[in-house]
């Protein structure tokens, strides 16, 4: 489906307004969704300021002079400049991320450099039920969460997870944010890494 026209579909005028216009649209349905009640507040403020660009990345401490601008590349080692659309998009140390969730939790898509987009295009990448979009939307908010603390613990503490083991926090982390607010599973809790839509009857 089009999201940008669900009525009248894809059009070559839709799709070049659309990359030749301000994204403000987008960035505010992306602002609403940082909300869930299944979501410990302080993940929802920090993605409310991903979505802002208010995090202190290496490229939005140097353009305030806090660095110099030669140490704004990124923390993963990858020599390209940390910006944010970077560092939970494109960076090639955690790009491979994305691809891990989306195998576990069953869906195929494409991924967007753009943070805002990407985070409304996640949830909306099925189409069917409500319950469902809400699971995207806490996955996205808990993964941008572990990425940034992987960003800090290798540019602070000097220790490096790779993505296996990042994927490992993703999924005990959701487990753990989902039974604290007495979410129901059909299958039980062991199942859970194999297929969380089941487990929630979703599925």
């Amino acid at each position: 489906m089009w999201l940008l026209d669900p009525v009248g579909g894809y059009s070559v005028r839709g799709a070049y307004d659309f990359l030749t216009h301000p994204h403000t649209t987008h960035m505010d349905g992306a602002l609403d969704l940082v909300w869930h009640h299944q979501v410990p507040l302080k993940v929802s403020i920090f993605a409310w300021r991903l979505l802002r660009d208010r995090l202190p990345t290496r490229a939005n401490l140097a353009a305030r002079g806090i660095i110099q601008t030669e140490a704004a590349l990124c923390a993963a080692g990858c020599g390209q400049v940390e910006t944010a659309d970077h560092l939970f998009m494109s960076c090639s140390s955690f790009v491979f991320l994305w691809q891990q969730v989306r195998q576990w939790i069953g869906f195929a898509g494409a991924d967007t450099n753009n943070v805002a987009d990407h985070f409304v295009q996640f949830i909306h990448m099925t189409s069917s039920g409500k319950a469902k979009r809400s699971f995207l939307q806490l996955i996205w908010l808990l993964v941008t969460w572990v990425l940034w603390n992987e960003r800090n613990n290798r540019m602070f503490n000097n220790v490096t997870t790779d993505v296996p083991r990042l994927l490992d926090k993703i999924k005990s982390l959701s487990l753990a944010w989902l039974m604290a607010k007495k979410a129901m599973f059909v299958y039980g809790t062991q199942w859970w890494w194999l297929n969380p839509l089941a487990c929630l009857g979703i599925g």
